[in-house]
């Protein structure tokens, strides 16, 4: 059995096949113009019903599989006031091909694709059952996560929201500072790789963000980083200074989240962890945290397709099918 996972994010068109042993995915970027740091909701909504059939046809073309679940992300996150226009393209064509096919639809968020593409990219399948620490950093979520199974039922995982951003999310962030640097959107691999030239010793003022009860806010680095450059700091030095205070920030985050919880696991998904500068810099803080690989940092659909995968077998064990 094959699971197919679908995903029509803000900026991310993206689909994934999973058998258990072979996962395959393919992703296109939505079209943003040059200097424009995202897209209305109608205009990411129209770009995905464009670029999801040509995406499943490209993922299809060479499968033998037969497809026997189909997941979705329906909405950001498990919030009953969370919804997004751009995630009814993916669950309208999700629905048709399960309908057509006769198989189980699985609706999940986008965070818990997320989250579960770092567990399954990590080779850490243990974690979908088990409660742990878990950061989703992105262009529109920066969230500290406790994260456990939903014995419900209902969805993949129960999550309380233990420490978020004030204001800005580091993703955009990111894009901004981006931005003042002249890179295109979104600017996180750009950034990053122009961040790993820069020297932070060759600025005024080393990183220090503030975190009080695992609440931080990003509107502050902004501010500081169109200073740098106005003061004549070389972009590179500046993109090293904005990466390196996220990473700050979401390591005192992270010590606070585990003074109350000290024995959880400790996971960082999402788009701006694809980050080298703050990856290196978490990792060496926390050397037994679990990281997503790059290819499963931003957003896909390759979550969502091991959990459809996981949530029929899971159910073929109950009934005795092998």
């Amino acid at each position: 059995m094959t699971a197919l996972g679908i995903d029509t994010s803000n900026y991310t068109t993206s689909a994934a096949l999973y058998d258990g042993i072979r996962l395959t995915q393919r992703r296109k970027l939505l079209p943003v113009k040059r200097g424009a740091l995202g897209l209305r909701q109608s205009d990411a909504l129209f770009a995905h019903t464009q670029q999801l059939p040509d995406l499943l046809d490209d993922l299809l073309t060479d499968t033998q599989a037969s497809v026997g679940a189909v997941a979705v992300s329906d909405r950001p996150r498990n919030a009953p006031d969370s919804y997004m226009p751009c995630f009814l393209a993916g669950l309208s064509c999700a629905r048709g091909i399960a309908a057509v096919l006769g198989v189980p639809l699985r609706r999940f968020s986008h965070q818990e694709g997320h989250l579960a593409a770092a567990m399954h990219g990590a080779g850490r399948d243990d974690l979908f059952e088990r409660r742990c620490v878990a950061f989703h950093v992105s262009g529109g979520t920066t969230e500290c996560l406790l994260a456990e199974p939903d014995k419900t039922g209902g969805r993949a995982f129960a999550v309380t929201i233990l420490g978020r951003t004030t204001d800005l999310h580091a993703g955009q962030a990111v894009d901004r500072v981006g931005a003042m640097c002249g890179l295109g959107f979104p600017a996180g691999p750009d950034l990053d790789r122009l961040a790993l030239t820069g020297d932070l010793s060759q600025l005024p003022r080393a990183p220090k963000p503030v975190v009080r009860d695992l609440q931080c806010s990003f509107s502050g680095l902004e501010n500081q980083c169109r200073a740098l450059l106005n003061q004549g700091a070389a972009e590179a030095h500046t993109a090293r200074y904005c990466l390196e205070w996220i990473g700050a920030a979401l390591e005192e985050m992270a010590r606070q989240a585990l003074e109350r919880h000290p024995r959880a696991p400790l996971l960082f998904s999402g788009g701006v962890m694809g980050s080298e500068v703050i990856r290196r810099r978490l990792e060496a803080a926390f050397p037994a945290a679990v990281f997503a690989p790059a290819a499963f940092s931003g957003d896909n659909a390759a979550g969502l397709a091991a959990l459809a995968f996981r949530s029929q077998a899971g159910e073929s064990d109950s009934r005795g099918v092998s």
